[in-house]
């Protein structure tokens, strides 16, 4: 008999998003797994919207980290931030402890600063609830 695969129960990481939907001009935000995963998403985001979201920051976080790579020739760079910018607004993307990121949009006239700063208060906030909570399994112990 084969037992099950332990494998850990995704969190919705919501929570983590109200401080920033809070912010003037901040209208989407989510968090991201690396393999391209919703684990929360601002109420206004649709589940398909956030998904694609989720599958293109997936692979622009990992080509941004291959990118910088190959201009800093160093092999322990470590990705910082990721933004984008267009006509109608910005995202910004942050890592956000293993294999997750936080991604916010905003509108043009959005405060950089005060985002971004934003942002990092919320991914430690994340990582200090991470580390108080114990692993959960999808199978009983």
């Amino acid at each position: 008999m084969t037992l099950p695969t332990r494998r850990p129960v995704p969190e919705d990481m919501s929570w983590v998003l109200a401080p920033l939907l809070e912010l003037p001009h901040v209208a989407h935000a989510a968090v991201i797994s690396g393999d391209g995963f919703v684990q929360g998403r601002s109420p206004g985001l649709e589940r398909e919207a956030a998904e694609g979201v989720a599958a293109m920051m997936s692979a622009l976080q990992g080509a941004a980290r291959t990118t910088s790579l190959a201009f800093s020739g160093e092999p322990d760079v470590r990705l910082r931030q990721t933004v984008i910018e267009s006509d109608r607004g910005w995202v910004f993307a942050i890592p956000a402890g293993e294999n997750t990121c936080l991604t916010v949009f905003a509108r043009p006239d959005v405060n950089m600063r005060v985002v971004t700063h934003q942002m990092q208060v919320q991914v430690a906030t994340l990582g200090e609830k991470a580390m108080a909570s114990p692993p959960r399994d999808d199978v009983p112990a």
